[in-house]
C-alpha cells in the first residue's frame, strides 16, 4: 500500500513540476480534450466568504485558473496572472480556484502575491476533476456562451495567456 501511495505521489508531483509546453498532454487527455464542451460550474466559497461559481460569469470570457499554494509553478505564474487580470479588467474575468486547501491558506497566498481577482476555495477539488487537470496550474478558457474554448496544463506567461484568450474575445 505504501509503495502505491509513493508512486501516486511521484506521478502527481511530476505532473505539477514538469509542464514545459503548456497545453501538451501525452495521450490527448487533460483539459485540452474539453474544447467545445459546456463548461461545468460549482457553487463554492470565495476567500472573502461570499459564494461564487463559473455560471455567475456567463456572458463574459473567463480564464479559470486552478492552483495550490504549495505548487512552485503556480507561485511563479501568479504575478503574470495578476497582471493579465488587471490588463483585461472589464474584458476577461479571471477566477483563481485553489484546489483542496483552506480559505485561510488561499487568502494568505493571495495577499502575499497581491492578487486582486476572486479566489474560490475548492476544498473538494470539484473543478479539478471536472476539467481533468493533469497537474497544477491548469487554466481553462470559457467563452461567453459557456463553452470551453481551450484547456491548458502548466504555467503560462502573460503572452501565452493573451494568445489563449484572444479567440474567445474575438468571438461574438
Amino acid at each position: 500500500m505504501r509503495t502505491v501511495l509513493v508512486i501516486a505521489s511521484v506521478l502527481f508531483l511530476s505532473a505539477c513540476y514538469n509542464a514545459p509546453d503548456p497545453g501538451t498532454v501525452a495521450g490527448g487527455g487533460g483539459p485540452g480534450a474539453l474544447a467545445g464542451a459546456p463548461a461545468q460550474s460549482f457553487e463554492i466559497r470565495r476567500t472573502d466568504g461570499r459564494s461564487d461559481s463559473l455560471a455567475r460569469h456567463r456572458g463574459r470570457v473567463v480564464l479559470l485558473n486552478l492552483w495550490a499554494t504549495w505548487c512552485p509553478p503556480c507561485q511563479q505564474e501568479m504575478p503574470a496572472l495578476e497582471r493579465f487580470a488587471r490588463e483585461n479588467a472589464g474584458k476577461v474575468v479571471v477566477l483563481g480556484v485553489d484546489q483542496g486547501e483552506s480559505a485561510s491558506a488561499a487568502a494568505q497566498f493571495g495577499r502575499e502575491h497581491g492578487v486582486t481577482f476572486p479566489i474560490l476555495v475548492d476544498e473538494q477539488q470539484q473543478y479539478g476533476r471536472a476539467y481533468q487537470g493533469i497537474g497544477l496550474p491548469t487554466s481553462v478558457i470559457i467563452a461567453r456562451d459557456g463553452h470551453v474554448v481551450r484547456g491548458i496544463d502548466g504555467a503560462m506567461t502573460i503572452e501565452q495567456m493573451r494568445e489563449a484568450v484572444a479567440p474567445a474575445l474575438r468571438a461574438r
